[in-house]
């Protein structure tokens, strides 16, 4: 798919894409798992799962949970903690400062698309003061289906009154890709984000692989020159 013109709007997935929220959860994962004593986990290894949730952090730190019978009580202690200090080290990945002044500065809108529930993004966006310029905020608990469905970037669109085949998502993960993809928008593929080990972004099929924030700056003003 090509954009013809500058796009109307440019959506972000949050975690690994457009906030870099793995110190917070490796600070949060590795105090809970020195109350049981046990040894801290590597960050790298943490970094890797935080795009597949919380549950996954969870089986990373204590075992899934056919194995283990205390998952569910984990995964709460997990979540709460994480939401006493969600915005303590998370920070938007170094560049995409540029980016969001970029577009708002061309009047095009910005907006998250995430699979994280509201009860987390929306304080994680207020504590990181991102509230104000961001146009539109969908999470799993204002749709039906979360992604890889369309429908959260759909909604989206639909909320700020953009064409979705003249809009972009971003996202560092495959569901992103596919759910940008079904939806209709131009799909760009953060190589920066937290990738599962021996995965690469170009196996995604996004539009445009960029493997930097500073790739993404560059494709966005060739954009807003034409």
């Amino acid at each position: 798919m090509t954009i013809f013109s500058k796009p109307q709007a440019v959506l972000f997935d949050l975690d690994g894409t457009l906030v870099d929220t793995a110190p917070d959860f490796a600070r949060v994962l590795n105090t809970l798992r020195q109350d049981h004593q046990k040894d801290e986990l590597a960050y790298e290894m943490i970094r890797s799962q935080v795009s597949n949730g919380a549950r996954a952090l969870t089986t990373l730190a204590f075992g899934d949970a056919d194995t283990n019978p205390d998952f569910d009580t984990h995964l709460s202690a997990l979540l709460e903690r994480y939401l006493e200090g969600l915005a303590e080290e998370s920070c938007l990945f170094s560049g995409l400062d540029t980016t969001l002044a970029s577009l708002q500065e061309n009047h095009i809108a910005w907006g998250i698309v995430t699979n994280k529930p509201s009860r987390y993004t929306l304080p994680l966006l207020k504590g990181l003061k991102l509230e104000h310029g961001c146009a539109v905020v969908i999470c799993p608990d204002n749709v039906t289906h979360r992604k890889p469905h369309p429908e959260p970037i759909l909604k989206a669109c639909a909320a700020i009154g953009a064409d979705p085949a003249q809009s972009v998502y971003v996202g560092d993960h495959a569901r992103d890709i596919e759910s940008g993809r079904r939806a209709g928008c131009f799909t760009i593929a953060a190589g920066w984000g937290y990738l599962n080990d021996g995965e690469t972004i170009e196996s995604w099929q996004a539009d445009l692989n960029c493997a930097t924030p500073a790739a993404l700056n560059h494709w966005l003003n060739q954009q807003l020159l034409r």
